[in-house]
């Protein structure tokens, strides 16, 4: 009977140390926080013993069981909602059903997922996009792309652009009763980087008669030549987005080779002929003081030049697209960018704030105090205030 109690008591500490997730003192809910933690951090070492045995890869394990997470495109007394293809690229299309006699707005969102996760048809991003379309009475394309570590980049990118085109030509707009002057570009984290990536491309293309007048990005990744910023520092362990889980998002989005991944995270893989895109990125200089919060600058050491030619990409604006010169930067729309204050990829967000605003392109930054990677697409009180802001923004500049 001892013993039983005992071992009870081990397996109830271990249970209780498993779960138990450190969160800072202004977390909302934070019960709540440490089950989601809790079960990603699960979800994720059972996905990596998976790999580790040889089962399957990491990212295609993981998405198997997040495709159970995807809904049919249900139309409502409100909405049209289809499945189609752009370019060959499946998109799901949000159409208001009340009828209007003026031309409509129109938003194109990419999902995030870090290239490898996630689609259009997750619960998540179609209430999101449910919830914009009915308000702002727009047309929502939520986009897919294709995904690592079946298709490394530039293929995401390049999915994403050729929807993107798709959707801006005349008889697609006409088709959708969108104004080719109320177009807005938006995605959160891989898909904010993509959606920075295309719309920074579009501004050069002299193809495409039809420019957006915004982009909207929700905890946007832009860089991946520093991962010792003070946001990786601080925020390494908190759900959703742990700094391995990044870091691994993003060597998978350029190739399969876990060297690159090895080196991302002692941050020695820049080259050093690349030296001068670092200034790019150099927090120290493009960080408020509030969120350098007395961290001190440590310049990334050099890498494998072998490694860099390699694997070139994460060298590559279409990319990382904070490597931006400040001349691709002025010619960029109205921008709103939305960080969290507890999120590894907030200073990649606030260092893009900076140097728009440097280059005078107009930014709106809201930022989340006590808010974490991921939450717009969830049911949590902290998302209904980020979607709140992030749709009430569009309304009144789209």
């Amino acid at each position: 009977m001892g013993r039983n109690v005992f071992l009870f008591l081990i397996v109830g500490v271990l249970g209780a140390w498993y779960l138990y997730t450190p969160l800072p003192a202004n977390s909302e809910q934070p019960w709540a926080l440490m089950f989601m933690g809790a079960s990603l951090k699960t979800a994720l070492n059972l996905m990596q013993l998976a790999e580790l045995l040889g089962i399957s890869h990491f990212m295609t394990s993981t998405m198997f069981f997040m495709s159970f997470l995807e809904t049919p495109p249900t139309s409502d007394e409100n909405l049209t909602v289809v499945d189609t293809t752009f370019h060959n690229i499946p998109v799901r299309v949000y159409v208001p059903k009340q009828k209007t006699k003026t031309l409509r707005r129109g938003i194109f969102y990419i999902h995030g997922g870090g290239w490898c996760l996630g689609s259009a048809m997750f619960y998540g991003y179609d209430l999101l996009s449910r919830q914009t379309s009915n308000r702002l009475d727009a047309v929502v394309i939520s986009t897919n792309y294709r995904l690592a570590p079946n298709h490394h980049f530039p293929a995401q990118f390049e999915d994403v652009y050729n929807s993107l085109r798709w959707f801006l030509s005349q008889d697609v707009l006409q088709e959708y009763g969108v104004d080719p002057k109320r177009i807005g570009v938006s995605g959160d984290s891989a898909g904010g980087n993509l959606a920075v990536a295309v719309v920074q491309q579009l501004q050069g293309d002299q193809d495409v008669k039809v420019k957006v007048k915004v982009q909207a990005l929700i905890y946007p990744a832009l860089q991946a030549l520093d991962f010792d910023l003070p946001s990786y520092r601080e925020n390494a362990h908190y759900p959703v987005l742990y700094r391995w889980f990044m870091i691994r998002f993003w060597s998978e989005y350029i190739t399969t080779d876990r060297s690159l991944e090895k080196a991302m995270s002692i941050n020695q893989h820049v080259p050093a002929h690349s030296a001068h895109l670092l200034q790019f990125v150099n927090w120290s200089s493009l960080l408020p003081e509030r969120f350098q919060k007395g961290h001190i600058y440590k310049k990334p050491a050099f890498g494998s030049s072998t490694l860099a030619k390699k694997y070139p990409g994460f060298l590559d604006v279409r990319a990382a697209p904070l490597l931006a010169d400040d001349t691709q930067l002025r010619s960029l729309p109205q921008t709103y960018v939305l960080t969290c204050q507890h999120d590894v990829l907030r200073d990649d967000g606030v260092m893009y704030v900076t140097r728009l605003r440097n280059a005078g392109v107009p930014v709106t930054h809201d930022h989340i105090e006590d808010g974490f990677h991921g939450l717009i697409s969830n049911s949590l009180k902290v998302g209904d205030r980020m979607r709140n802001q992030y749709i009430n923004w569009l309304s009144e500049n789209l």
